[in-house]
């Protein structure tokens, strides 16, 4: 197991690293951020959920881990698609970069062309993607209306 301060996600929770648009949403099991990119356009709404203990994948999850995980993932789907007015919620678990527990959460939006649905390809989409300051819009309102969902 990789050693925690070598661990870029661990090094995002402890906020040594500057996330996209800032923590949408923390508790003691699960971290909610905007993906970063490299490009002056990112796609936005495109969440990661990482589990905050470090653990490599599925099976190395304790139960309360487990619940938390799949119910702030079904809240930010329910948000994505009323905030954001996303028609489909993709999700998929990759973790060959990291051996850190995080899934990818990426919302399709209305009038996305066919040839861009799939959870790998769809971030290949450029009419959705905006400038860090749109991100930081897009994470302020997804954030206001998680907390709302929660209470």
């Amino acid at each position: 197991m990789m050693p925690s301060n070598d661990c870029f996600v661990c090094r995002k929770h402890n906020g040594e690293l500057q996330v996209n648009g800032g923590c949408i949403y923390e508790d003691e099991f699960v971290y909610v951020g905007h993906i970063g990119s490299n490009e002056p356009l990112i796609y936005w709404g495109y969440l990661i959920v990482d589990l905050k203990r470090h653990a490599a994948g599925y099976g190395d999850m304790n139960d309360d881990e487990a619940r938390a995980i799949g119910s702030i993932l079904n809240k930010l789907g329910r948000v994505l698609k009323n905030s954001e007015n996303a028609e489909h919620v993709y999700s998929f678990v990759q973790g060959d970069a990291f051996p850190h527990f995080h899934i990818h959460l990426i919302p399709r939006y209305p009038d996305t062309p066919k040839e861009f649905w799939h959870p790998t390809n769809i971030r290949n989409y450029k009419e959705v993607h905006g400038t860090v300051n749109q991100v930081d819009e897009v994470c302020s309102r997804l954030r206001g209306d998680l907390q709302r969902e929660i209470e």
